[in-house]
């Protein structure tokens, strides 16, 4: 009887870790699936790219509710908001398709964010929640995996659907999939407990957790963490494209690269977790993103693309690692009545960190490039930028390291 139980535990385990995959996977596409339609919305709608720009923004502001999100979940009922999140993207991609000018396309696009930040932010409370504890850093691994998956396969999907259906099945494309998210989500999520008997206890438990200082340091290596990837995503087109005088399409290409290890690293990654426990593979995992960073500072300036790509080998893996070590942790002890809004700090903090690296650390690379409002500099300039730009970049990891260590990570798992 024990044995049949067991496996009943299992199979229940993977059909929730599937239904909060697939959540995960919708939200992440949408992150990048419209990229590649901008100029076919500012041709349609017949508007300047500063708008059209808004299709893009839009969902991703909207994407940093993701706290809001997070203590809804906690009070109304993880399940419950999960399940309203994914029912607003499903809408909200219709909405998008059917849209007739460029503040509709816009309006509804901030709506599917929401729904979106929803899907993210809770996937990672309700695996805390569902799945059994020695199974809990592969489920958080999985999900790094579907993440980037998502995010790598926006723009060729969206080229796809813009080249054949036109710039609304970009849109109209994804809501199959919601709708299946939507209902694997319902049959599968165990239902949740009645929300107001435990609001009080949420808010002031909630509180106590979101501001002990360990959890402080997690969300802070987590925004740096963020912001050094976003780093790579921004100046790496530049140093191929101008220092190395590539084509467009071999830029694309080596810059799939480092999506491509994402996928590939983040299941193992989690399984590291449950096998070595969460502080020493934030240790590796800190350690690699420290290297990489410092590696992008010299070998490509030395050994050229082949510097570059081996830089983003030892860099990638590190943040897979990273990331699931760090959001086991973080949820590992964190009482059930404020996972979602720790939750949603996790996310929030990560939002943040994307934002800085695409503004902030870019700043100083186009400064110390000296890239002027043109967007080129010399070819000498561009490889003065990229090595300033990631020593920082390797000083703020190094940080990292110490800070993770200097607060005692949330849980030390065996």
């Amino acid at each position: 009887m024990e044995t049949v139980e067991a496996a009943a535990s299992r199979g229940t385990d993977r059909v929730i870790v599937a239904a909060l995959a697939l959540s995960m996977l919708l939200a992440s596409l949408g992150t990048s699936i419209a990229n590649i339609a901008l100029p076919a919305l500012a041709e349609a709608f017949t508007a300047p790219f500063h708008q059209v720009q808004w299709v893009v923004t839009g969902y991703l502001a909207a994407l940093t509710v993701s706290v809001v999100v997070g203590r809804l979940g906690d009070v109304h009922g993880l399940r419950r908001m999960h399940l309203a999140g994914l029912g607003l993207f499903c809408g909200a991609s219709l909405l998008c398709g059917l849209a007739t000018d460029i503040w509709q396309l816009v309006g509804a696009r901030v709506l599917q964010g929401a729904g979106a930040a929803f899907a993210m932010t809770l996937s990672m409370a309700l695996m805390r929640a569902s799945v059994r504890e020695e199974r809990l850093g592969r489920a958080m691994g999985l999900l790094g995996t579907v993440s980037a998956l998502g995010t790598a396969l926006g723009p060729s999907l969206g080229g796809v659907l813009v080249a054949t259906v036109g710039w609304r099945g970009v849109f109209l494309a994804p809501l199959p999939l919601a709708i299946l998210a939507l209902i694997a989500a319902f049959m599968a999520l165990p239902r949740d407990e009645r929300a107001h008997a435990g609001k009080e206890g949420a808010s002031r438990s909630g509180i106590r957790t979101m501001f002990i200082p360990r959890l402080a340091a997690s969300l802070l290596v987590n925004l740096l963490v963020a912001a050094v990837m976003m780093t790579t995503l921004v100046v790496g087109p530049f140093y191929l494209g101008i220092r190395l005088g590539l084509t467009e399409a071999l830029v694309g290409l080596v810059m799939s690269v480092g999506p491509a290890i994402s996928i590939l690293s983040g299941l193992p990654a989690g399984q590291a977790v449950d096998a070595w426990g969460t502080r020493r593979v934030l240790g590796i995992g800190l350690v690699m993103l420290t290297a990489g960073s410092f590696l992008l500072a010299l070998l490509p300036n030395a050994l050229g693309l082949a510097g570059y790509v081996l830089a983003i080998i030892v860099l990638t893996p590190g943040y897979q690692l990273f990331q699931a070590a760090n959001n086991t942790a973080v949820l590992a002890d964190v009482a059930k009545e404020a996972r979602g809004s720790v939750s949603g700090l996790l996310g929030l903090s990560r939002n943040l960190g994307l934002m800085a690296g695409a503004s902030v650390i870019s700043t100083v690379f186009a400064v110390s490039a000296g890239i002027g409002d043109s967007g080129h500099g010399s070819a000498s300039a561009i490889a003065e930028g990229m090595r300033t730009t990631f020593l920082l970049v390797g000083g703020m990891m190094a940080f990292s390291l110490w800070l993770a260590f200097v607060c005692p990570a949330p849980a030390k798992r065996s």
